[in-house]
């Protein structure tokens, strides 16, 4: 249930109000806006009697909450959530954030050049792996401990955050100075790995499960903001489909449907949708016209010879060319809303 109050309302009241709910058993969380107010009730509300409290002087409206999402729906929290990292980069909002960087860290050399390169282009966070989930146990799974230590070079190197993906809770211990978490699509639906997520205080970036859908998607996410953590970031990265010209499906549908049933940032993977380099460019700039919040994109020194998705990274200078032509369509959008 969400109660809806008129503009500047009476403190007192509110306060009243609040206390009286709370001694219904139901936990209230306002949300307050530049024109709007809002008390979320979170817990059994089928005994409040919605009329009663319509009544009220303060009370401009009261609706009841069909979705078994709570924290991240968007009824409970009318404005957009705006995640800003310690640097000052934001995502989320009017913001539209660029992540880059290759899927697999691979050497010192390697991760320096790369993240200067997507820097110059625009990009503001650097992306890399150092635990790979692979689908065969003999392809090579990330340099763990060692690749973390290299991001955070490039990192002090660059001024760039960096997002990296971690497979279990145990490794959290070594991402105390990343920036964001990356949950993959294989651990979307890992509840431990997302309720441990939910008691520490770090952006996650909650990748879609190859087969999830839109609920079950926000559902995780509910997962680590019901433990606390409310700077999550949705990323759709496509979906597995009876099609087999590419690697995934892009769900582009997802992209205005999550905007409108969360507060969450919404991005979009190009990369892992097609697995192709060739198809990052249209499927970003169809992405960034359907309104996505940034992008994470792949992006190799030397795909031919990368370790891990070589087929889907662009080269640096291809990079450039693209991240180009959606800062020009995103600008170009922004002037026409």
């Amino acid at each position: 249930m969400i109660i809806k109050l008129k503009q500047n309302p009476d403190k007192e009241q509110v306060a009243r109000l609040k206390e009286w709910l709370t001694n219904q058993g139901v936990e209230v969380r306002p949300t307050v806006g530049e024109n709007i107010t809002i008390l979320g009730l979170v817990g059994d509300t089928t005994k409040i009697d919605a009329s009663l409290i319509n009544a009220l002087e303060i009370v401009e409206a009261v609706k009841r909450i069909q979705e078994p999402y709570k924290e991240a729906n968007r009824r409970f929290h009318p404005e957009d959530t705006v995640i800003t990292l310690e640097n000052g980069t934001k995502i989320g909002g009017n913001n539209f954030t660029v992540i880059a960087g290759p899927c697999s860290v691979e050497s010192k050399e390697q991760i320096i050049e790369v993240a200067k390169a997507v820097k110059k282009s625009g990009a503001t966070i650097l992306r890399g792996g150092a635990f790979k989930p692979r689908t065969s146990p003999y392809a090579f799974q990330g340099m763990g401990a060692e690749g973390i230590e290299l991001l955070l070079a490039a990192k002090k190197e660059t001024g760039l955050p960096i997002v990296t993906e971690i497979m279990e809770s145990s490794q959290l211990e070594l991402c105390d100075d990343v920036d964001i978490i990356q949950v993959g699509a294989r651990n979307m639906q890992n509840f431990e790995l997302l309720k441990r997520l939910g008691k520490i205080d770090k952006p996650i970036l909650l990748k879609r499960g190859l087969s999830a859908t839109y609920q079950e998607l926000i559902m995780s996410a509910e997962y680590i903001m019901a433990g606390g953590n409310r700077n999550v970031i949705l990323c759709e990265r496509g979906i597995r489909t009876f099609e087999r010209m590419t690697r995934n499906t892009l769900d582009i549908s997802a992209v205005p449907i999550l905007k409108e049933e969360t507060h969450l940032p919404v991005i979009i993977d190009p990369s892992h949708a097609a697995g192709m380099s060739r198809m990052v460019e249209p499927l970003s700039l169809a992405a960034t016209a359907a309104g996505a919040h940034g992008m994470i994109i792949e992006v190799h020194n030397d795909p031919e010879h990368a370790l891990c998705d070589g087929p889907q990274s662009l080269k640096p200078e291809t990079f450039d060319n693209v991240a180009k032509k959606i800062f020009k369509l995103h600008d170009a959008l922004a002037e026409l809303s």
